[in-house]
């Protein structure tokens, strides 16, 4: 029975070869797309899972409220003493850990500097946590003793060559809460943490290091409740269900932690509140606002699901047409086997297994085609996905088990539809395939290019969007301005090092601060403004950054009212510049009524000297925020910022690294580029793009090669009608007309249907903006007719060869 249906299936291939490749071809394109979205999936929601206890271990993160269930920050870092407090007041809690990622950090080793960013501070327990394979040391006791550390091979590898690094040392050179000089012993040397992993530290540094007095002190970790830079995770027992704890967090809040700013009779857990999250949701269910490193997004996969099962449809859709489309070709094969004795369940067998025959067929091909795809895309693309993620058993098998799938749904409908004739009236060529059978495949025509089109202005939107991003003025200046991290070590120079620079004309102005655009507003502080004679508490968020002089000037912003901070007016420690959402924000009706007027933000009490018109400081996926400005008591700078000549970079560069030296000469030198920050922020859109344009024109291509063998097949079964229209006298293009028609109204009704959903759909992706650009309809219009062009020309180039043919042969033929 099989060896028959395998020779049924080659014999049919064989004898119709045009539809046999169209059906292939098409399902192996479709099935391709499927497989590289599908090792996309997989490599999304993999992540973290290579953590022996990854079900059992939560993140626990920090909410904070500006007014009552008014969140106005979300961090996935907390302060330190909470970690152990928490498994004091909840015992079932079997461990906590904690990391500490510091900034840029400089290493010595003999006469070698190095810059690492990828430093964190790590607790000892930290391996019984993320199961990473420790390949010199010992994993229990490497991160004991202080200034201990512990490097990745490859960081190993950096430092000291092919020489055993363990037990030598590397010397700290950071400013960290204070001056840090200090040998650091290698203890160990670990794997590079996987790449579906939400951290990629390459240095461990020990954390009862930070109980040095010179470091953050143990008074600071045991009591600081304001430092929220501390990663911590919880391991509980297997299974447990954590509702139970979450619930009495509030309580625990109040007893231990009381913020201050607060009335006297508030509770701690009405201003702020502890959350336990999932180790395997970071990556794609955690966007909170100081994410250890860029996650992604469960809504771009179930995007992508939906495209890949929508061209997966579509090459279904091609399948069913053409082969409903060619059961004339069949009917005398099917009308032989039912008189000879085949029953219609054998012959819908058949047509099945054929359908699932060439589905395997296809598949070997696309696997083929993934396996060859995968490299180009992740050199592309700059992603990890490997083809062995599909070669799982948890995988494989449902792969394997696809054309079984495919088959039916592509094949049951041409199946029970062929096995339908009745041999008397196919014996005798009266075939009528059925108006039932034309309007099921005009359906899925129309299904088809709905799918195309909602894809179009999906493309278009995106596309859109990404020319709004980057041609929004952000209010102030991004382009040549480098930004590096601060040195506390330049402090006491900064004025003598900011004129060294500006002696160079290509260097144009230098600033520092807190924080830079781009990055996230994440500081704030509890205040008070005065409202008819009283000061009342702020009830709104307002942010702060820290800032010298020259931020405001460096960066072009503009002044709406008042003035910037000056060294002319001592008092300017003491007073405030915002920015206009804060006038707003605070009550005031206008930039100038909020001149003078007094404010408490902190410990610090003085007046607002100055507007800032609003500008965006992060993305355009958030509101612009309420921000205030301040000059620090301190050193409370974190980054520097220098603007430059935009047609002499080079030269600013070369003599801002020379200054940089010659201040800093145990420094390492290392800059960025702002407007480099801001394409950053748009890595994800720009992803989807790509990814949208490829399976744009990857679905109108598939639906085309159906289209195209459909309006074949079509117009060979009218041979006879074209040439009585063309001896009757009609024109080359009134035969094209005719022909084209019929398809063309079915593309013009998907149209129809696709607009509005494709408006639904991306007006909630525009939602996630809080700045974007307008769905005009012309958008949807042009895709409208960027399908009726394309399906024309598909159709045309059939139908022009159909007119041009001799009437005279199509005729003498009957």
């Amino acid at each position: 029975m099989i060896k028959n249906y395998l020779r049924s299936t080659f014999r049919n291939i064989k004898r119709h070869p045009f539809i046999s490749f169209i059906n292939i071809f098409g399902l192996t394109v479709g099935l391709t797309c499927c497989l590289l979205i599908l090792s996309y999936i997989i490599n999304e929601r993999s992540y973290d899972k290579f953590n022996a206890n990854a079900k059992d271990i939560r993140r626990v993160t920090r909410i904070f409220y500006s007014g009552k269930n008014v969140e106005s920050l979300h961090l996935s870092a907390i302060a330190p003493p909470f970690g152990p407090l928490l498994q004091s007041a909840f015992p079932d809690i079997k461990k906590i850990t904690r990391v500490l990622p510091i900034r840029t950090t400089a290493f010595h080793y003999k006469n070698k500097l190095f810059n690492e960013e990828t430093s964190v501070f790590a607790e000892e327990n930290f391996f019984d946590f993320f199961t990473v394979p420790v390949v010199e040391g010992d994993r229990n006791n490497a991160l004991k003793e202080p200034y201990s550390i512990m490097l990745s091979e490859a960081m190993a590898k950096k430092y000291f060559g092919d020489a055993d690094p363990i037990n030598k040392g590397i010397f700290l050179d950071n400013m960290f809460l204070g001056k840090i000089n200090h040998d650091f012993k290698v203890t160990g040397v670990f794997k590079a943490f996987p790449a579906n992993s939400h951290m990629h530290p390459d240095i461990l540094m020990s954390f009862s290091t930070l109980k040095d007095p010179a470091m953050y002190g143990a008074n600071n970790l045991a009591n600081d409740f304001g430092g929220n830079a501390f990663f911590t995770y919880l391991l509980f027992p297997k299974d447990y269900n954590t509702d139970r704890i979450e619930s009495q967090l509030p309580d625990f809040l109040d007893k231990y932690v009381h913020l201050g700013g607060m009335a006297s009779n508030a509770k701690t857990h009405d201003g702020t509140k502890l959350t336990f999250e999932k180790l395997t949701d970071i990556h794609l269910r955690s966007h909170l606002d100081d994410e250890f490193e860029e996650n992604g997004d469960i809504k771009r996969v179930y995007i992508f699901s939906a495209i890949a099962l929508f061209i997966l449809l579509i090459a279904c859709i091609n399948y069913m047409n053409l082969s409903t489309a060619r059961s004339v070709l069949r009917a005398k094969e099917i009308g032989i086997r039912k008189v000879i004795g085949a029953q219609r369940k054998e012959i819908i067998s058949q047509f099945l297994s054929e359908s699932v025959l060439v589905t395997w067929f296809a598949l070997a091909l696309a696997m083929a085609a993934t396996a060859f795809l995968l490299p180009m895309i992740n050199h592309l693309e700059n992603t990890n996905l490997a083809f062995n993620s599909l070669l799982q058993w948890q995988i494989l098998v449902p792969v394997l088990a696809l054309p079984f799938v495919i088959g039916l749904i592509s094949g049951i409908y041409p199946a029970i539809f062929m096995s339908s004739f009745l041999p008397v009236k196919v014996l005798k060529g009266i075939i009528k395939t059925g108006s039932g059978a034309v309007s099921f495949r005009k359906v899925l025509v129309v299904l088809q290019f709905s799918i195309s089109i909602i894809l179009i202005v999906a493309t278009t939107v995106v596309y859109r969007q990404l020319q709004y991003i980057q041609k929004t003025d952000l209010g102030f200046s991004k382009d040549a301005v480098l930004t590096m991290g601060y040195v506390g070590q330049l402090h006491p120079q900064y004025d003598a090092f900011k004129v060294d620079l500006l002696k160079n004309a290509a260097i144009k102005e230098v600033a520092r601060s807190s924080r830079i655009p781009s990055g996230r507003l994440l500081d704030f502080q509890n205040g008070s403004v005065l409202v008819d004679g009283v000061m009342k508490p702020i009830k709104g968020d307002l942010k702060f950054i820290s800032t010298d002089y020259d931020f405001i000037p460096t960066y072009g912003m503009k002044m709406a009212a008042g003035r910037n901070f000056s060294k002319d007016f001592p008092t300017d420690n003491n007073n405030f510049i915002v920015n206009e959402a804060a006038v707003r924000s605070l009550g005031w009706k206008t930039p100038q009524n909020a001149i003078g007027k007094d404010i408490i933000y902190g410990d610090t009490r003085g007046k607002i000297i100055g507007i800032v018109r609003d500008f965006h400081f992060e993305s355009l996926h958030q509101a612009i925020t309420p921000l205030l400005f301040q000059l620090p008591s301190n050193n409370g700078y974190h980054v520097m910022s220098v603007k430059v000549n935009s047609r002499n970079v080079q030269a600013a560069v070369s003599s801002l690294q020379a200054t940089w030296h010659k201040y800093l000469p145990d420094a390492p030198f290392d800059f960025t580029f702002l407007d480099d920050k801001f394409r950053q922020l748009y890595n994800s859109e720009q992803q989807q793009g790509s990814l949208f344009t490829i399976f744009s024109c990857i679905a109108i291509f598939i639906a085309c090669l159906g289209l195209f063998g459909l309006s074949a097949f079509t117009i060979t079964q009218r041979v006879k009608e074209i040439g009585v229209r063309k001896i009757l006298g009609a024109s080359v293009q009134q035969i094209v007309l005719v022909l084209s028609k019929d398809f063309l109204l079915l593309v013009f009704i998907s149209a129809v249907i696709a607009i509005p959903v494709a408006g639904w759909s991306m007006h909630k992706w525009l939602a996630d903006f809080a700045f974007h650009t307008d769905m005009s309809w012309w958008i949807f219009a042009a895709a409208g007719i960027i399908a009726l062009i394309i399906a024309f020309v598909t159709i045309s180039f059939q139908s022009i060869k159909a007119a041009f043919a001799n009437p005279v042969k199509s005729l003498r033929s009957e």
